[in-house]
């Protein structure tokens, strides 16, 4: 608790009578809580994170499912490791959206989001490594290992994103 000095605002100034009250202020807040959907997120930076770590992991893995495979466990273990991730980062993106992280806040959504990156992102990792080890030039396969890694350097600026938010937001709250 500190007891510095605290500012008091009144209505009323010396050289005259109150003025109304802000009504616009209130109603704009009110609005967006009522709205059905977040329309920032869209272009807020971890919003567009989302949709290229999307777009990455998808060409990945058409890349790899259309070429002819020469070692059939590595590449089902990138294609499964890219789906589960790429659901997982469009469940979030939702959730972000449509603002369900208000109404469930039961579960801290923001370290569910932060294992959520470091374990798909270590999997994804070990999938393109092995994937690029075992691609034997064949390009499909390489382009797949390819935007696999891309998709993992994305995965970690966000995670190194959502950590240094959430860092910086318990710091703050003190």
């Amino acid at each position: 608790m500190s007891h510095g000095a605290r500012v008091i605002r009144t209505g009323v100034s010396s050289g005259g009578p109150a003025a109304p009250p802000s009504v616009t202020v209130a109603s704009s807040s009110a609005g967006s809580d009522a709205e059905l959907m977040d329309g920032g997120y869209f272009r807020s930076c971890a919003g567009m994170l989302k949709v290229a770590q999307m777009i990455s992991l998808l060409i990945g893995f058409i890349s790899v499912n259309n070429s002819s495979w020469t070692d059939y466990s590595a590449y089902s273990f990138f294609q499964i490791v890219s789906m589960c991730d790429l659901v997982m980062i469009l469940f979030f993106y939702i959730m972000h959206i449509f603002r369900v992280y208000r109404k469930l806040s039961c579960v801290s959504w923001p370290l569910a989001e932060f294992l959520h990156y470091l374990i798909g992102t270590i999997l994804l990792l070990i999938g393109s490594i092995v994937a690029a080890a075992k691609s034997y030039n064949i390009t499909g396969l390489v382009a797949g290992a390819t935007f696999g890694f891309l998709a993992t350097i994305l995965c970690v600026i966000s995670m190194w994103s959502s950590y240094k938010v959430s860092c910086i937001t318990q710091s703050t709250s003190e």
